[in-house]
């Protein structure tokens, strides 16, 4: 494993880019500092500074897109508590990013397909993660722009557009009937907020019962 100091990259932080990313961003975006506990992640994570991921964990406590639509996981925050780090591995993804209507982002590491370092969506309206086919810079330069807004469009993005902000980051909606199954939709599954952890071993469950 290589140290903390091995993997900081001051001369060509990808942080650079990531900025120049947020400067054009066609909605809201919000970094949040970093935490105290930004080298352990950054070592864990094994990344180096010079990649965006890096970055995000070691530069930011996360990023908030779109005030709060996307949150992107970084090293810890008290508006968005748990980091890149916090997540089990143990199924050979990373979890990089959630959203408001209960859908994860996750860094493919062998376990969701051949495609080693592609992004991969949980949807809510889906029991199955998805491809996206772009990988973790891409994935985030994307975030920034209002394409979101065609990819959320059959999950309600308009429909909750007024309240979702006041929702915290650790939280998400939760709809039953499930909006995969037959009987759920947007327009009449009941909708309530639940925790984000709560969401994803539901999820989890879910996969495990249909494997």
């Amino acid at each position: 494993m290589k140290s903390v100091y091995e993997l900081i990259d001051i001369e060509d932080s990808g942080i650079k880019v990531v900025n120049e990313m947020v400067a054009g961003a066609e909605h809201c975006v919000e970094i949040l500092p970093p935490s105290k506990d930004r080298a352990e992640v950054l070592e864990s994570l094994q990344v180096s500074t010079r990649s965006v991921l890096g970055a995000i964990a070691y530069e930011t406590g996360g990023i908030l897109i779109d005030n709060g639509w996307i949150r992107f996981f970084g090293s810890g925050h008290e508006r968005l508590s748990r980091n890149l780090t916090d997540w089990d591995r143990s199924a050979h993804y990373l979890l990089v990013a959630n959203d408001v209507v209960g859908g994860f982002f996750a860094i493919n590491g062998g376990g969701l397909g051949a495609d080693v370092g592609n992004i991969y969506y949980w949807s809510p309206d889906s029991i199955h993660w998805e491809g996206l086919e772009i990988g973790f810079t891409d994935f985030f330069q994307w975030s920034v722009t209002k394409r979101i807004n065609e990819f959320y469009a059959s999950l309600g993005k308009d429909r909750f557009q007024k309240n979702y902000s006041q929702i915290a980051t650790d939280k998400c909606l939760s709809f039953y009937p499930f909006l995969w199954a037959k009987e759920g939709s947007i327009e009449i599954s009941s909708v309530k907020v639940v925790s984000v952890d709560e969401m994803y071993r539901l999820k989890l469950e879910l996969l495990t019962s249909v494997s």
